[in-house]
C-alpha cells in the first residue's frame, strides 16, 4: 500500500502574501511574479487509498484549500452532506494549525486527533465548542507509540501514527497564562506509516532545535517535512518585521551552523522538503540566492499542490 501526499499549504501563519506584508516575497506574488507563488498557511493531506483522507493540521485557510483539492470534495452520488476527510492530527494548538477547525462545524462527522495537552488547550477555549463531541470526538494520540488513527465511527483510515516530542513552546495564545507551558505535547513531529505496505513519512512543520535523540529517531526516513520558517535566526529583526529571533518564536532556521540544512545533513534522510516558509524567507524566492543555498544542499521547498506518492 503507497501513501499519496498532498501539500494543501506551505506558508507560515499569515501565508503569501501576508495581508500587510509589503516585503519583497508578498509583492512579487501580488504582482503574478511565477518566482514568487502565492502560498496558503501550512496543512498536508495523506491517504493510504485515495478515498480516505486524514488532515495533518487544520489552516486558516483550510476552507479554500478543500474547495483546491478535488479529492478531498463531497461525491454528489453519496448524498447531500459527504467528506472523504475522516480527520485531522494536529502538530500543536498554534492558531495556523486549529482556526481551519471552525471551518469543519457543519455538523459533519470528523474524528479529531491531539496529544493531551493540545486538546486541554482547544477545551479551554469555548469557540472551538462549535465542534459537537457528537459528530467529532476527540482522541489522544500517545506520545511514542503508533496507533492506527480511526474514522469518527471507528472505521479504519489505512493509517498508523507515531507523535513525539520536538523542541518548541506553548502557543503565543497561551503564553503567560499557560501553567502547563514547560510540559511535552504542545509541539510534536508525526510519523506517518502505511498500515499495509510500509511506506512512511515524517511531519514537523514547527521545531526549536535539532537535538541528537531527533536525529537518531529519523536517521534513514524515506521523506521528511521539517520546518522551513526562516532562512536566518535574525530574519525577522534585519527585516523589521519584527523584534524576536527564530528560536525565540520556536523555530530553528534552514541555515546556520545550529540550523536545519546542517543539522539533518549526515542523518541519511532520502527526500527533504522545507515547509511552513514565513513572508520574510528570502528562499520563498526561486531566483534567489538563499534558494540556490537550499536546492545546492539536496532541500526541495515545498509549494501549494504539491503531490508525493510513496
Amino acid at each position: 500500500m503507497s501513501l499519496e501526499i498532498r501539500v494543501l499549504g506551505s506558508g507560515a501563519g499569515g501565508g503569501i502574501p501576508q495581508w500587510n506584508s509589503a516585503g519583497a516575497a508578498c509583492t512579487r506574488a501580488r504582482e503574478g511574479d511565477p518566482a514568487s507563488p502565492r502560498r496558503t498557511q501550512t496543512c498536508l493531506c495523506v491517504s493510504a487509498d485515495r478515498e480516505r483522507w486524514l488532515l495533518l493540521d487544520a489552516s486558516p485557510d483550510l476552507r479554500a484549500q478543500i474547495e483546491q483539492t478535488p479529492v478531498l470534495q463531497p461525491d454528489p452520488s453519496r448524498g447531500p452532506r459527504h467528506t472523504p476527510i475522516l480527520g485531522v492530527a494536529l502538530t500543536g494548538a498554534d492558531v495556523d494549525r486549529v482556526a481551519g477547525l471552525l471551518s469543519l462545524r457543519e455538523s459533519q462527522p470528523l474524528a479529531l486527533h491531539a496529544t493531551d495537552i493540545v486538546h486541554a488547550a482547544l477545551d479551554e477555549n469555548s469557540i472551538f465548542d462549535v465542534l459537537s463531541p457528537a459528530q467529532v470526538p476527540r482522541r489522544m494520540l500517545p506520545l511514542d507509540h503508533e496507533i492506527e488513527l480511526l474514522g469518527p465511527n471507528e472505521e479504519p483510515s489505512g493509517l498508523l501514527v507515531e507523535a513525539f516530542v520536538v523542541p518548541g513552546k506553548a502557543p503565543r495564545w497561551l503564553e503567560g497564562r499557560a501553567e502547563r507551558s514547560g510540559d511535552p505535547g504542545y509541539t510534536v513531529g508525526l510519523h506517518v506509516r502505511a498500515a499495509r505496505g510500509g511506506a512512511s513519512f515524517h511531519y514537523i512543520p514547527g521545531c526549536a532545535a535539532i537535538t541528537d535523540a531527533l536525529r537518531d529517531r529519523l536517521r534513514g526516513a524515506a521523506l521528511l517535512f521539517f520546518d522551513g520558517t526562516f532562512f536566518r535566526d535574525d530574519e525577522m529583526i534585519t527585516a523589521g518585521a519584527g523584534a524576536k529571533t527564530g528560536r525565540r518564536m520556536g523555530h530553528v532556521s534552514m541555515s546556520g551552523p545550529r540550523g536545519a540544512m546542517d543539522g539533518w545533513a549526515d542523518v541519511g534522510i532520502q527526500r527533504k522538503v522545507f515547509i511552513h516558509l514565513n513572508n520574510t524567507n528570502p528562499a520563498l524566492l526561486a531566483d534567489s540566492p538563499e534558494r540556490r543555498v537550499v536546492e545546492s544542499r539536496g532541500w526541495e521547498v515545498a509549494w501549494d499542490g504539491m503531490e508525493i506518492i510513496l
